[in-house]
């Protein structure tokens, strides 16, 4: 959005308020609310900024209008300007401030001055004193080793090379069960704490619904006992194909608690993307529903696991306690699988307690060969994840927080454990989260921090859906998966009155973020402002090697090896040759690859800039063109090849798929160019993922 098309703040009238819509009396009052802010803070800070949205904007007051004064305030800023600026007094009680209070002088000497001031430093210390500062977090979150680890961090293990391990080794010696750090009973909470709280679609005139800590435990229990008597090898992996509801977190953490491997499959995919995962894995049994529910459609879900050749399935009935066709032959009802150990229901499971390096998860990230990225979280990465929020998002107890996503992608797990290792609860709603129903859901449920993906928030802001519903009790709002938008960011903070957007970057195989924002800083509308805690970021200049710290430029991004809970293997590609074969080295150190563009700003912010590969996100969904690619060139028996590319739009956001086509005969003219833009459409939709979308279609012959 241009900002010369705006006057400057002290140049508005009350009828340039009115123009908007907004009635005469009202205008003139507003003005005068303006002019009062502009004389005492002046007509371009960021001061001014934050008086206007404490004391004049609210979310029933036309967009237009928080443009007219967003734009006006910061005409002549220039680049980054503060959306949103840290109160003194509420940094104080966040969960960095709070730590910082109390031993920041322990940490950084007497340099330390205040939370917000000194946060930067803090990040610094994270990195170059990993020991003090992960078994402070840890502390922080009552994690539980059932063997305590004999360090934090062995940089060579075992007098290895550090080339052959650039990762290190992380909480060596230590024995720990996730699950069970979810489920305890801790100075974070009670057995009568809510949890879970949730919301089937089209239920949004009844009560939200809710699970206790206790009813969670009892529930996670059971699917343990009911997973043992299966009779499988402990360690196998186990797949979840289905949304993300009560069910399927009770699933998944149970799958964990008993010693086995959740394999995480997104329930978007077709037939052929689940069974590549199931083979790859080597699951041994799946938990998937007959049908997912959306609205007035009922989409099968079933039928395409059995489609995929899937092992052994324990199937869910999506409504009610019947099930809308037969089962296959030697899968299992939900109800007939948990009678088998009814009678052990609110028994205490005992928890399988493995090595810190013993896989947890198998995630799926796209990969350059088309096939995908099999990615195993250990049992470190959860604890990334939620000290990643606890940090960075601040989620803390007595928080509710929801985020649209599914446990086939990195945000599924993220959730849970953030949450759950936090001492806050889950909001889950069981439906679309484009329309007014989640909208709904989110004020009843009183979320707190709630994430997005830009995408998401663009039909929001196009369709009004959200229009009246009070979102007042979120603190902030993350984001995540693709490039963000800052018209629509700032309109997104206009509706819970200007609460901040941490936008959050990372990867399935770093377990969480390495880029982000913080509630002790300023943040700038679609932009980072931090590394993440323990992180350390370079950006390669073009000579490969990484530009000055703190130095203003734009390249690949690459990162420091020791990041705790960051993949050290892959199931079905060389780790090193995937992430440091090539890479230059810093201090002795093999950087780690990322594949994202980065720019860090003039202002000192850092911002997105796609990728550096052919991979690309649609929709936040990572995936590779080659995938794309393959499906589209049999679409059409005269196209020689395609080429997928993913188009930014030119205000910025989310990307646009792109195919360019090259046919046979040179003189070939396609009779209905649409036409085959819809075939290229249903094709990738029907054998990769119905949330694709091929906007642009490009010819070239």
């Amino acid at each position: 959005m241009a900002t010369y098309n705006y006057k400057a703040l002290d140049c508005i009238t009350s009828c340039d308020i009115e123009a908007l819509g907004i009635p005469s009396k009202l205008a003139e009052q507003l003005h005068e609310k303006l002019a009062e802010i502009v004389n005492t803070h002046g007509a371009a800070t960021p001061a001014t900024w934050q008086n206007i949205t404490t004391h004049i904007l609210s979310p029933d007051l036309p967009f237009s209008f928080h443009q007219l004064l967003y734009y006006g305030c910061y005409k002549d800023f220039g680049p980054d300007p503060p959306a949103w600026i840290p109160d003194p007094e509420a940094a104080k009680v966040t969960n960095v401030g709070k730590l910082l209070q109390t031993r920041g002088e322990e940490f950084l000497g007497s340099g330390y001055k205040d939370p917000i001031s000194s946060f930067s430093n803090f990040q610094e210390f994270s990195v170059s004193n990993p020991e003090v500062y992960w078994k402070t977090v840890l502390n922080e979150m009552s994690t539980s080793f059932s063997v305590p680890p004999q360090c934090i961090l062995r940089e060579n293990p075992n007098g290895e090379n550090h080339l052959s391990n650039p990762g290190g080794q992380w909480l060596p010696g230590a024995f720990v069960n996730p699950a069970k750090n979810c489920l305890s009973v801790n100075s974070k909470r009670s057995l009568d704490d809510i949890v879970i709280r949730w919301r089937d679609e089209g239920d949004s005139g009844l009560p939200v619904k809710s699970m206790t800590l206790k009813e969670l435990r009892a529930e996670v229990w059971l699917v343990a006992y009911a997973l043992n008597a299966l009779g499988l090898d402990k360690g196998s992996a186990i797949a979840i194909d289905m949304p993300m509801n009560v069910n399927s977190v009770v699933i998944y953490l149970a799958i964990v608690l008993a010693g086995y491997i959740v394999v995480s499959i997104a329930d978007s995919f077709a037939s052929l993307e689940i069974s590549t995962r199931l083979r790859i894995s080597k699951a041994k049994a799946i938990f998937t529903q007959d049908l997912i529910i959306r609205g007035d459609k009922s989409i099968p879900l079933y039928s395409r696991v059995i489609d995929a050749q899937a092992p052994l399935a324990i199937v869910i009935p999506a409504k009610g306690s019947s099930f809308s066709m037969k089962l296959r032959d030697g899968d299992i009802s939900w109800f007939d699988f948990l009678e088998r150990v009814r009678k052990l229901k609110e028994n205490e499971f005992a928890a399988v307690e493995q090595p810190v390096e013993a896989f947890t998860n198998i995630l799926f990230s796209s990969g350059t060969t088309g096939e995908p990225k099999a990615i195993p979280w250990t049992n470190a990465t959860p604890f990334k994840a939620a000290a990643d929020a606890w940090c960075h998002m601040d989620i803390r107890k007595a928080d509710i927080v929801a985020w649209p996503t599914n446990l086939g992608w990195m945000m599924g797990p993220w959730l849970v454990y953030a949450s759950l290792l936090n001492g806050a609860s889950i909001a889950l709603y069981n439906g679309s989260p484009l329309g007014s129903g989640f909208a709904k859901f989110v004020q009843d449920a009183k979320v707190t921090m709630l994430g997005v993906v830009p995408s998401i928030v663009r039909t929001w802001k196009s369709t009004n859906c959200i229009d009246g519903y009070d979102w007042s009790s979120i603190r902030c709002f993350g984001s995540t998966g693709e490039a963000s938008n800052v018209d629509e960011y700032l309109w997104l903070m206009g509706r819970a009155l200007y609460k901040p957007v941490i936008e959050y970057c990372g990867g399935t195989e770093i377990g969480g973020g390495f880029i982000t924002g913080s509630l002790l800083q300023a943040q700038s509308l679609a932009a980072f402002s931090t590394p993440a805690m323990g992180c350390k970021l370079f950006i390669l200049g073009n000579d490969g090697c990484p530009i000055p710290q703190n130095v203003p430029g734009m390249g690949e991004l690459a990162l420091s090896p020791l990041i705790f809970g960051a993949s050290s293997t892959l199931l079905n590609a060389n780790h090193y040759d995937v992430y440091f074969s090539g890479m230059p080295s810093r201090n002795g150190q093999i950087l780690r690859r990322h594949g994202d563009v980065f720019e860090r700003t003039s202002g000192g912010y850092y911002r997105a800039h796609g990728r550096a590969d052919d991979t690309m996100n649609l929709g936040g969904i990572k995936v590779s063109s080659v995938e794309i690619e393959r499906i589209c060139n049999a679409v059409d028996s005269n196209v020689l090849e395609t080429a997928a590319i993913g188009v930014p739009p030119p205000d910025g956001g989310p990307e646009q798929l792109t195919i360019v086509v090259v046919f046979k005969d040179s003189n070939y003219t396609p009779p209905d160019l649409n036409q085959l833009r819809m075939s290229f459409n249903s094709a990738v939709q029907k054998k990769l993922n119905p949330l694709f979308k091929v906007l642009i279609s490009a010819l070239q012959t």
